[in-house]
């Protein structure tokens, strides 16, 4: 008797498993031509910076539109070359040196983002390619696309998912200029 209720209740349990269905995922976007797809034109920008104490080490930029609450905004520091291809890596940036660290950092609001560099060190310091002509990508990840699991801190992998080109980068210039 114990055998045919243990079977029965594991006969029950496996067809109320089998009625159960996952969470139901996101929809995707439409895309320009009506086929699923990406639509995150104009939300990368491009600056240039030189950090100098006239401008208290940091540079403020407008969005051009205000950008969605939830949203996201990566920056990214072009930090050299290698081989040919641009290395870009993802604020905040550490660099030790035996004076202090140098740290470059952002932060963002829905109308704005400013760029600047912090650190217990004298900036005065520093030579030119630490502080002069710096340049910067910056990136909004729309709300929706905020929690995919992807590594922010890969540039290429972000740029890959929104499908973004070099030319879709627009420059921006500082607030002060």
């Amino acid at each position: 008797m114990k055998k045919l209720l243990a079977m029965s209740l594991s006969l029950l349990g496996i067809l109320f498993f089998q009625a159960c269905e996952g969470p139901a995922g996101l929809d995707g976007l439409n895309g320009f031509d009506g086929l699923d797809g990406v639509n995150v034109a104009g939300t990368t920008y491009e600056v240039e910076i030189d950090f100098t104490e006239a401008n208290n080490y940091s540079d403020i930029f407008d969005f051009p539109n205000t950008i969605s609450l939830g949203s996201v905004v990566l920056v990214y520091r072009l930090s050299g070359v290698d081989q040919g291809r641009d290395v870009w890596r993802l604020l905040p940036q550490n660099y030790f040196f035996q004076e202090g660290v140098l740290i470059y950092n952002y932060d963002f609001s829905i109308r704005d983002f400013s760029i600047y560099i912090e650190g217990p060190l004298d900036f005065s310091i520093l030579s030119s390619e630490w502080v002069e002509n710096q340049i910067f990508r910056v990136v909004v990840i729309p709300s929706n696309f905020a929690g995919n699991r992807i590594d922010y801190s890969n540039y290429d992998a972000v740029t890959i998912m929104l499908e973004v080109k070099a030319s879709d980068f627009v420059s921006l210039y500082p607030r002060n200029k």
